[in-house]
């Protein structure tokens, strides 16, 4: 009973800190862990992200979408040191990350999983886990010569993988080679490795592509467990009705910018996200006058196509 209260409490407290939040892009968060300020990344002449301003909300499970090409993986990749912006800075817990190398970023509690699962497919799942730690003893040459320095510290981290891949089910899994693993699993396993180093915010950068039906629900409750366990999320998502199944706040953004941001319940009704998903007008009916302006236009255009051709 004292699970599902404090289950209950997170998920109130994350919707009341948005509860009088304007539906406007940048708007400020009552205690936001990650700020991000005039962030740009360029690649020759296209300019692939232009965040003016975002603040994610502690606490909470925040969903960023938007089309294809939208920024919303090089924006991750910025943020965690995957990638160097252009300009920019942005802090986590007050601390400037920009500039710090992606190793760093984890160190400080901001870990990140990616579309394409990175798992090291010739090592067995536990070995896996194990490299998710981080600050181990036995990786320095010269005490890797002495097991008494570091055998303790191996056993702690090889019970913490123990317990998050039972938390995960992948137990039984134990000792396969990653490379022999679902997609889905393989997801599992990176999520999990990511709990290795007891992070404050995951971003998660589309935790459902590739999945298969039967371990989305599996995927979901995880991601939800997350925030219930007192971390911040942060993920990517294409998948509309898991954004509004497990989202607290949605983030829009389009050609690199932010154009959006509300409540998953009205977000997809926001005119500038149906706009970037569908292009404008993409349902309105036609008014008499852009009728009338459609049909002058077609007629000019057969007029002048008769005209080409007598003229030959």
């Amino acid at each position: 009973m004292h699970a599902e209260t404090t289950v209950t409490e997170r998920k109130a407290a994350a919707l009341a800190a948005f509860k009088e939040l304007e539906r406007e892009p940048g708007v400020p968060k009552p205690d936001p862990i990650l700020v991000v300020d005039n962030v740009v990344r360029r690649f020759g002449g296209l300019t692939a992200v232009d965040v003016q301003h975002v603040e994610v909300q502690r606490g909470s499970i925040t969903a960023l979408i938007g089309p294809n090409g939208a920024g919303k993986t090089t924006f991750f990749n910025q943020l965690t040191g995957f990638d160097t912006a252009d300009a920019g800075e942005w802090t986590f817990n007050g601390a400037k990350m920009n500039g710090v190398a992606a190793h760093k970023v984890a160190r400080s509690g901001m870990v990140r999983t990616f579309q394409l699962t990175k798992a090291l497919s010739k090592l067995t799942v536990i070995e896996n886990m194990r490299l998710g730690a981080q600050r181990q003893k036995g990786e320095n040459f010269f005490r890797a010569l002495i097991p008494g320095s570091w055998r303790a510290q191996e056993d702690e981290i090889t019970q913490r993988a123990d317990e998050l891949l039972t938390r995960f089910k992948l137990d039984a899994k134990r000792e396969d080679f990653a490379g022999s693993l679902s997609g889905g699993q393989r997801k599992l396993l990176e999520m999990a490795r990511a709990l290795m180093v007891s992070p404050e915010l995951v971003m998660l950068d589309e935790p459902m592509a590739g999945v298969n039906p039967a371990l989305t629900q599996s995927l979901l409750g995880h991601v939800k467990d997350l925030r219930e366990q007192g971390m911040t999320v942060l993920f990517v998502e294409h998948d509309m009705d898991m954004v509004r199944d497990i989202s607290d706040w949605v983030i829009v953004m389009a050609q690199g910018t932010v154009i959006a941001e509300g409540p998953p319940d009205t977000i997809m009704s926001d005119a500038r996200v149906i706009d970037a998903y569908l292009g404008a007008h993409h349902d309105a009916p036609l008014s008499d006058e852009e009728l009338e302006e459609q049909l002058h236009e077609a007629e000019a255009a057969l007029e002048a196509e008769a005209e080409e051709e007598a003229g030959k």
